[in-house]
């Protein structure tokens, strides 16, 4: 087995428009620790969670244009990070793709489902009710999961299986994604480290 590929998956990303700054370090074989700042406090609570139960590590710094609204920042965030997710996985080589997991908060229980497949797709149904949760509009949270997907080229179905709390959707939905993608970017240890877990050879 060549040693070089057991180092830390790793990426680094710097991200600049009219609208946002973004700086992201990500490492996929981390143990959880998340550096975040996005000038949104919810949007920093959920990261946090998502990093945690992913068992990544993230340092994120956001100066986004907050005086218009939430939205650029956390679409730009999402962007960035899914970005630096497809980075560190490169080919995709020697992981387990797929993972599932399902995640409760009291009432609320949500399903993430992830395949690494490399085809960016994202259906997101979480039965939001509150416009927003402290400084994020909840129509921008499902559209972070989507971006997410996209910059990271992974498919993703995420799903409210029961709930009444808001707060709780989201707090499960967060960390749903983080065990499904803590399973899914694993180094499968039944697979030779130099293969592409596909049929076809390759993922994309």
């Amino acid at each position: 087995m060549n040693a070089q590929r057991l180092e830390p998956r790793s990426s680094e990303l710097l991200r600049e428009t009219k609208e946002t700054r973004i700086r992201a370090r990500l490492c996929l074989d981390g143990s959880g620790r998340a550096e975040v700042s996005t000038g949104l406090a919810f949007l920093d609570h959920m990261l946090v969670t998502w990093v945690r139960f992913a068992c990544f590590d993230l340092e994120l710094d956001v100066r986004g244009d907050l005086v218009v609204d939430d939205h650029h920042t956390v679409e730009d965030t999402a962007l960035v990070v899914g970005a630096c997710i497809a980075k560190a996985l490169a080919e995709r080589r020697g992981v387990a793709r797929f993972g599932h997991a399902y995640a409760p908060l009291d009432e609320a229980l949500v399903r993430a489902v992830v395949d690494l497949s490399g085809r960016p797709f994202a259906r997101v149904k979480l039965n939001f009710v509150r416009p927003n949760l402290g400084d994020v509009a909840t129509e921008n949270l499902v559209h972070f999961f989507q971006s997410l997907a996209m910059a990271a080229a992974l498919t993703l179905h995420l799903d409210e299986l029961d709930g009444a709390n808001d707060h709780h959707r989201a707090e499960a939905a967060f960390k749903a994604l983080g065990l499904a993608l803590r399973a899914a970017v694993r180094r499968d240890a039944g697979t030779n480290v130099d293969a592409v877990p596909s049929t076809k050879g390759v993922i994309g």
